[in-house]
């Protein structure tokens, strides 16, 4: 593992009054690929697994999704929200929480922590006061008849349907190998154990466009990109552009946030609460945020304007009906499960439901 390629700042003071550096680890995956190599691949997977045991991030590079490809994700992103808000709406996402699928516009949906189960009315009017300025535009399978997809006429944009579609199942192919290693390095035999459950069908894509607004509205919080949050899927992969201000949360310092750097053409991989709650609290969903971009990345002007900011996530969920119990390999008479079982279902019901 290598951790020296990255800046990603500094947290976390030391008993003597300096700062040591909390960085989020960087793992070459190419080594994964070599199916006869077995001891490289346990090593690639244990250099995940450990990283996401400390940080729950990690920067991956040297996967199977090709630069020209990721460059032509994020053109036709671009392409995407330069269209007017009325042909963005030819594709609305549906009024409330249950389909997540389709165009959001700045403000719709509200990211927090807040869950339907011991959060009051109250505190959630509070949090949504402060206004997200992103928009967003979410797909999945077609054959996801449960969150139907919301494409935009073919006409508006053509090529943006059969592309993203390819996208969508190339990203799942690359977060299956991941979602092998992390199997192999938590110490199951079986690399298909946690995969089984995620047949891609319940995945999502999300296309973000962050805005240009007045620095001064993040830095007074009337306005946010996107709270701190955990994600609530089994796994996720981020593409960023090189605009910055994607930050991770210091496990050890909790409340103090580092950049987590842009890298041309890594993914950013960080566990969700899922994944968590199959490992058994070994592997870490870790706060994160977006916020400022850095200093030297805003627009020099008298109202300071921050740069606009595009990545892509893609989210790996299991199938609506998968049970998430801890998996036995990280589970013993000295560690015993900390988690009821629950459904995928029943776990995004609880949390999608306080974003709309």
């Amino acid at each position: 593992m290598s951790e020296d390629k990255v800046t990603n700042g500094t947290a976390n003071g030391t008993a003597d009054g300096t700062t040591s550096p909390f960085k989020i680890p960087v793992v070459d995956f190419s080594a994964w690929n070599d199916s006869k190599d077995k001891e490289a691949r346990l090593r690639v997977a244990q250099e995940i697994v450990d990283a996401t045991k400390k940080v729950g991030f990690v920067y991956i590079i040297n996967h199977a999704l090709p630069e020209s490809l990721l460059d032509e994700a994020f053109d036709w992103s671009r392409r995407f929200f330069a269209l007017s808000l009325e042909e963005k709406m030819k594709a609305p996402h549906p009024e409330g929480w249950a389909v997540h699928r389709g165009y959001s516009w700045p403000g719709l949906e509200k990211v927090s922590q807040a869950m339907s189960e011991g959060d009051d009315e109250q505190r959630v009017k509070k949090l949504r006061e402060i206004k997200d300025c992103k928009e967003s535009y979410d797909i999945g399978s077609d054959e996801n008849k449960e969150q139907p997809n919301q494409w935009i006429p073919d006409e508006l944009l053509p090529g943006f349907r059969a592309f993203m579609t390819h996208f969508y199942w190339e990203c799942f192919k690359v977060g299956g190998d991941i979602m092998r290693a992390l199997a192999l390095g938590v110490g199951l035999e079986d690399e298909e154990y946690i995969l089984r459950k995620h047949s891609g069908h319940n995945n999502q894509l999300r296309l973000l466009h962050y805005p240009p607004i007045p620095a001064e509205a993040l830095e007074s919080q009337r306005i946010a990109r996107m709270p701190a949050h955990t994600d609530w899927s089994s796994m996720t992969m981020l593409f960023q552009d090189d605009c910055g201000g994607l930050e991770v949360e210091n496990p050890s310092k909790p409340g103090s946030f580092v950049s987590a750097t842009p890298v041309k053409n890594a993914i950013v991989m960080n566990v969700g609460d899922l994944l968590q709650m199959w490992s058994n609290d070994h592997l870490r969903s870790t706060n994160h945020r977006v916020a400022l971009p850095p200093l030297s990345d805003r627009f020099d002007g008298p109202n300071c304007m921050t740069r606009e900011r595009y990545s892509i996530p893609y989210f790996l969920s299991p199938d609506p009906t998968s049970l998430i119990e801890c998996i036995p390999a990280c589970t013993s008479g000295q560690d015993p499960a900390k988690y009821k079982p629950i459904t995928q279902a029943d776990y995004n019901k609880m949390r999608a439901s306080m974003q709309y």
